[in-house]
């Protein structure tokens, strides 16, 4: 749930951020559906909004009307019909931030986490707010580790730490961190292992601690250092979720 919500918190920054332009400078008529469609996305009548929007793009096409059409379409789970309005209102203003932004966030919820990657990265390219800036680049973080993890499951070493190093370049993801912190010490190498397990307690905000603590344990004990190995371990095993896993190692070290 940490992960979804990140790229929903920058997706409502961005919709408040996109509601504030101004719609003088469309035709009247447009204008007034415009508004009228911001009213209803905002008290969360989408499908009233989407149909707004529609009859507004009916009398002018306006890279805005797109915009705002794609998220009325996302937050109604419509994430096909969402990527076709974003991709539409790039065609017409291709430097918009907010809209690749979005779009990532759709490719996000579609699972297709590349192109969430490649779109949070064309943001980059093109803001000089750096405060936004950050908050792009929690995504793009969430986008790495998620193809990270995917190339691991898929046993490709090699790609997942490639994939999980992007992640952690990009923001201090605690998540990201354990994850390389497996596959190193699957590897063997057990100096990064235990960089990456330290790292991962030290953000740590979506994870348990044991995670962390038992890869450190597995990292110590290849390293030759039994007596941090077992204090390691015995903190990992006040974890449920890796009780039976440390114990093991525990009793192998005794």
């Amino acid at each position: 749930m940490r992960k979804l919500s990140s790229v929903s918190y920058c997706l409502l920054f961005l919709l408040i951020f996109a509601s504030t332009q101004f719609a003088q400078d469309m035709k009247p008529e447009a204008a007034k559906l415009y508004n009228s469609g911001n009213k209803m996305l905002k008290s969360g009548n989408y499908n009233g909004a989407v149909d707004d929007y529609n009859k507004a793009l009916n009398i002018e096409k306006d890279f805005r009307i797109y915009y705002q059409k794609g998220i009325a379409l996302k937050n109604s789970r419509k994430l096909q019909d969402a990527k076709d309005s974003f991709e539409n209102c790039l065609k017409m203003k291709s430097d918009f931030e907010a809209a690749y932004n979005a779009l990532g966030g759709v490719y996000f919820s579609m699972g297709n986490y590349e192109l969430a990657a490649k779109n949070f990265e064309k943001i980059l390219e093109i803001t000089k707010n750096n405060s936004y800036k950050a908050k792009v680049k929690v995504n793009l973080a969430l986008a790495y580790t998620k193809l990270g993890t995917s190339a691991m499951n898929d046993g490709n070493s090699a790609k997942a730490i490639d994939y999980l190093k992007k992640a952690v370049s990009n923001s201090d993801y605690d998540a990201a961190y354990l994850a390389l912190a497996k596959i190193y010490s699957e590897v063997g190498n057990y100096d990064a292992c235990l960089s990456a397990a330290q790292n991962a307690l030290k953000y740590r905000k979506s994870i348990g601690s044991g995670g962390p603590y038992y890869y450190m344990g597995i990292a110590y004990k290849n390293k030759g250092d039994v007596s941090k190995a077992k204090e390691m371990l015995t903190h990992a095993k006040n974890d449920a979720t890796y009780r039976k896993t440390a114990e093991y190692e525990l009793t192998a070290l005794n």
